[in-house]
């Protein structure tokens, strides 16, 4: 860059009056700091006024592309020291407090023992120092369990213990970690649990993913004994052939015994992946909607999961699929790619499955739409609404009365 005109300030401030853009040509570091440098010491910024040491500022930022901010710094490094430079990085260090001997040390306790867990060689160390009068544990005898496998990850401590390996999860070979596909067709479930003030009694919560028909079933424990039953009455109380079953990675869900279920209903099994939060979020905000709703947040003891579950079953769940509308997302692709949700329209889960393509033919055998058309049309949404509102009532009361 030539800047051989611009060596006074009238000149300058008529550079920066132009309309023209003018940017630094050099790449490196260096010789962007040795011109601003040279041109600092040109114009003597030193014993500039105010005014015309902003003009000298503006002049640098034009011409570098460096940020004000940054302009600033050097100028404070130019008249502290007469030059500019970059400021030498100063790393934070933190100070050591276990040495190499102590890690070689901790390796040598390791292989004597054969690798045993965090808390038990904690405990060794703890004894050699404070039993045995060991000096030389004195440091690794305050050490805690998650700084010691901090040190048996370091490369200093696997070259003295080869023999140590980590401990690896055990991967459980139930569900692909995946979201479901179901195409716009109805019958691949989203599934979770919801407590209930207690530790044992649970609402069991099943949302179909396509036309938001939902099953809400109770049972007093999260156990093979009640949860196997609890299923399949769930999955019989769909009207449509079930296909896909999605749960988070709890065990109540992730286990053998549904496994097993599944399996033989030819249901295919599926769980979150890490980090998707939304994977599961269908059922997840049903939780809220309409158990929490409805049901609350109180203390409800396992020994009326019976009673609660046949609430369900005859009130809450026709309410829910034949009267209660619900949000129908529609997908927007926006210019620049971005999706996004949007809610333009309410309407039942049964006038969903009524829309689906093909939805007589996706029903289960035995069930026909007609059948459930005359079903829908027994109460009208009010006096569905009216009627579950009377039996949650009555069913809370008679709750109450056994608990007091």
């Amino acid at each position: 860059m030539d800047d051989s005109e611009a060596t006074s300030l009238a000149q300058i401030r008529a550079f920066l009056a132009g309309s023209g853009e003018v940017r630094f040509s050099g790449q490196r570091r260096q010789e962007v700091y040795g011109w601003v440098e040279k041109t600092l010491l040109g114009q003597q910024y030193a014993s500039l006024g105010r005014p015309d040491k902003g003009l000298v500022r503006r002049y640098i930022v034009r011409m570098t592309g460096l940020s004000r901010a940054q302009v600033t710094r050097l100028i404070v490094g130019y008249r502290k020291t007469g030059r500019v430079k970059a400021a030498a990085y100063q790393r934070t260090r933190f100070p050591t407090r276990y040495t190499a001997v102590d890690v070689e040390l901790l390796a040598y306790v390791d292989k004597a023992h054969g690798n045993l867990s965090g808390p038990a060689t904690r405990r060794i160390l703890e004894r050699e120092h404070d039993i045995y009068g060991q000096a030389a544990y004195a440091r690794l005898a305050a050490i805690s369990v998650a700084h010691l496998y901090r040190l048996r990850n370091s490369a200093a401590y696997r070259k003295r213990n080869t023999t140590y390996q980590p401990t690896r999860p055990t991967p459980i070979p139930i569900g692909e970690r995946r979201k479901p596909q179901p195409n716009r067709s109805p019958g691949y479930l989203r599934i979770d649990t919801v407590h209930q003030g207690d530790q044992d009694g649970r609402n069991i919560n099943a949302v179909d993913q396509v036309t938001q028909w939902e099953i809400v079933a109770a049972t007093p424990q999260i156990s093979e004994l009640w949860l196997i039953p609890v299923l399949e009455a769930m999955l019989a109380q769909f009207p449509f052939v079930i296909r896909g079953f999605h749960s988070d990675n709890g065990s109540e869900f992730i286990n053998y015994n549904v496994a097993h279920l599944l399996d033989k209903l030819l249901i295919e099994q599926t769980k979150s992946r890490a980090y998707h939060s939304g994977d599961n979020g269908l059922v997840e905000s049903k939780n809220g909607a309409i158990i929490r709703k409805y049901i609350g947040y109180g203390h409800i003891d396992a020994q009326h999961a019976e009673a609660m579950d046949r609430f369900h079953q005859q009130y809450m769940n026709p309410y829910v699929n034949f009267h209660h509308p619900c949000a129908v997302p529609t997908l927007i692709t926006e210019a620049n790619g971005k999706r996004r949700r949007v809610y333009l329209r309410w309407a039942t889960p049964f006038e969903l499955l009524q829309e689906a393509p093909n939805c007589e033919r996706l029903l289960r055998p035995g069930v026909t739409l007609a059948e459930l058309e005359r079903f829908a049309g027994k109460e009208s949404d009010t006096e569905a609404a009216l009627a579950m509102q009377r039996a949650k009532r009555q069913l809370l009361a008679r709750i109450g009365k056994r608990s007091a």
